[in-house]
């Protein structure tokens, strides 16, 4: 099978974190962004941009409220999977895996690099709950800087959400819609991958 080039290699993600370095100094806004997935109980599908923060030896994770309504769904189902499009580089990366919390150290660190206001706001957003107004959000905002001084710790409410793939499918642009696409597969994560070239 012929995986030169862009797909050249034997470790899926270091494929991942060479495209994701490739699109930072070409895309716009963002070049981290995900549209992550879930499901909830019944079966329905939902679906949002998020910011992936780090492509690990075996993982990629990323940051949220566990209250939200991605984080209540991937609890419930233990399971993920995403997109990441460049339109600069006409390219994607398509995940599917398994779920786990990142609520050590690593998420402490995390947390702490973000901006004081950030920090913040994580304390106060109910995030995904109804909301009365912008004004109400502000108040909530100004209660917690008061509670939390200017070092608040991470909530615990708060931390990171690690997917641990089964399937990851790098995809490129080709002339006339025939596409170049590689499939890399594996029964658990610890489990050989197998690698199938697909059709565009």
């Amino acid at each position: 099978m012929d995986r030169s080039g862009i797909f050249a290699g034997d470790d899926p993600f270091a494929i991942a974190r060479a495209w994701l370095a490739e699109a930072e100094p070409v895309e716009p806004n963002d070049p981290n962004a995900i549209a992550l997935a879930t499901v909830d109980k019944s079966g329905m599908p939902n679906v949002r941009m998020v910011l992936l923060k780090e492509v690990e030896a075996d993982a990629f994770v990323f940051y949220t409220n566990y209250t939200s309504r991605k984080g209540q769904e991937i609890a419930a189902s233990g399971t993920a999977a995403f997109v990441m499009h460049w339109k600069s580089l006409r390219r994607q990366i398509r995940v599917r895996g398994f779920t786990e919390r990142e609520e050590g150290p690593q998420a402490d660190a995390y947390y702490a690099s973000r901006s004081l206001k950030s920090r913040l706001g994580a304390w106060a957003s109910a995030q995904s709950q109804p909301l009365a107004s912008r004004g109400a959000l502000m108040a909530e905002v100004a209660k917690v800087t008061v509670q939390q001084g200017p070092n608040p710790q991470r909530p615990p409410f708060w931390g990171g959400i690690r997917i641990r793939p089964v399937e990851i499918e790098f995809w490129a642009d080709g002339q006339f819609r025939l596409h170049d696409r590689f499939r890399w597969s594996r029964t658990g994560s610890s489990s050989p991958w197998e690698i199938s070239r697909l059709n565009p």
